[in-house]
């Protein structure tokens, strides 16, 4: 039901660009976002009428009253009767305040067993017109020692336009995202285009290019025997939930957020 609505929106479309290289599940259906996966994130706020705050860095939840207090990197602290967190789960162990109390000894190892890869993605924009003469829209490489994955992201996306200049994105291996991840952005950048020039040796020099660290970006160990999200403290609601609970696709978004729903609504 959430991916008929989402296609009915136009949120999501079936994947029908050729991708080289892509293990296919038998009875498994790839989708594409043709405006990005964040149009799903911003289709969900929308229907929900939340009233959302971007770019808040928490930093300590603490018990005030008989509700929570949550602190950030800038401005007051604001007060909650429910708090839910989903962002990585190392992250949430960082938290300070009373959290750290709350938290119990074998929630915590737990949480501590939390696993994630580690990746660069590198974007190159090009101005309209740039042409891109590959036969494929996004290709798996199996035997590059750095690059694992290219997508000429608006022909995957299916809205090639003569407007609108072609971009490539390009996710690093695993390993080395692990190897490189406190290194420089500007050396791995240089080191990932070296590779890319002899993957891709016709490449026309791109206008513009995006190097993003990715330190958390796939699960690789949730936390075990979960039933997609963990309740911290009963009154006031503290609780936990994400892809680190389920697993790193939009379907163990989904059964995370379902999870998390169902415990919310005895709260509300």
């Amino acid at each position: 039901s959430f991916y008929e609505e989402l296609v009915s929106h136009g949120i999501l479309k079936p994947l029908t660009a050729p991708v080289e290289g892509m293990v296919v599940r038998e009875g498994s259906q790839n989708y594409v976002a043709p405006q990005g996966i964040s149009s799903v994130v911003k289709y969900y706020l929308e229907q929900s009428g939340a009233d959302v705050s971007y770019e808040q860095h928490v930093t300590h939840i603490s018990l005030r009253d008989g509700r929570w207090e949550v602190s950030r990197k800038t401005g007051p602290p604001e007060q909650f009767d429910v708090v839910i967190l989903t962002m990585p789960v190392p992250q949430i162990l960082q938290l300070q305040g009373d959290i750290v109390d709350i938290i119990n000894g074998s929630q915590k190892q737990q949480l501590e067993s939390v696993s994630y890869s580690s990746r660069y993605a590198l974007g190159l924009f090009y101005e309209a017109g740039a042409g891109i003469a590959v036969p494929w829209a996004a290709q798996y490489i199996s035997d590059n020692p750095c690059i694992r994955f290219i997508s000429i992201d608006n022909k995957k996306r299916n809205i090639e336009s003569p407007e609108i200049g072609p971009s490539v994105v390009v996710h690093t291996t695993v390993s080395f995202g692990s190897e490189h991840l406190d290194s420089d952005p500007a050396e791995v950048q240089q080191i990932i285009l070296s590779h890319l020039q002899r993957i891709l040796p016709s490449l026309p020099k791109p206008s513009s290019i995006k190097c993003q660290r990715w330190r958390y970006s796939q699960v690789t160990r949730a936390v075990p025997n979960c039933p997609g999200q963990m309740i911290l403290h009963t009154q006031p609601l503290l609780i936990c939930g994400g892809d680190g609970f389920t697993r790193s696709n939009f379907d163990g978004c989904i059964e995370s957020a379902m999870s998390l729903a169902e415990a919310v609504k005895p709260h509300l």
